[in-house]
């Protein structure tokens, strides 16, 4: 496997946690910090939530098309213990985005569906760091290394 196509899933999963942590944990704090007023505040952190959600199926997406051998149905090693992570954070994208923020919005049970979206996102950042660990931790042993060879 040539070094770029190796290092390129721990790029997108890099990305992945990455955007989650800053969008999440930074940015939409943030977002309500310095905008005094609540409904504009959440108006622009449903927006990084969206821009959030996109970069999360894009990433996952490409994961997915990572994880097979040049097209055929063998699974490249580093996608063994890890597709299962990237499918489930695919699909808590997939629901968050689609099923349960249009709830968000639209202030029905504003709480409940508040809560349930805090829960798919972390989620979703513990599926993005779960991916993350099992791509950069050693593998010299396994003979299955992310290399420069």
């Amino acid at each position: 496997m040539p070094a770029m196509s190796a290092r390129l899933p721990v790029f997108v999963t890099a990305l992945w946690w990455s955007s989650l942590s800053v969008i999440g944990f930074v940015a939409v704090p943030l977002v309500f910090m310095r905008i005094p007023q609540k409904m504009l505040a959440g108006y622009v952190a449903a927006g990084l939530f969206e821009a959030q959600a996109y970069i999360s199926i894009a990433c996952c997406a490409l994961l997915l098309v990572l994880s097979k051998k040049n097209h055929s149905a063998t699974i490249v090693p580093w996608a063994r213990d890890a597709l299962i992570f990237v499918i489930l954070g695919m699909l808590l994208a997939f629901l968050l985005q689609f099923g349960v923020a249009p709830r968000v919005i639209a202030y029905h049970g504003v709480r409940l569906w508040h809560n349930i979206a805090t829960a798919l996102y972390v989620g979703q950042w513990l599926c993005a760091t779960a991916v993350l660990w099992r791509l950069t931790r050693p593998r010299e042993a396994e003979g299955d290394a992310i290399s420069d060879h």
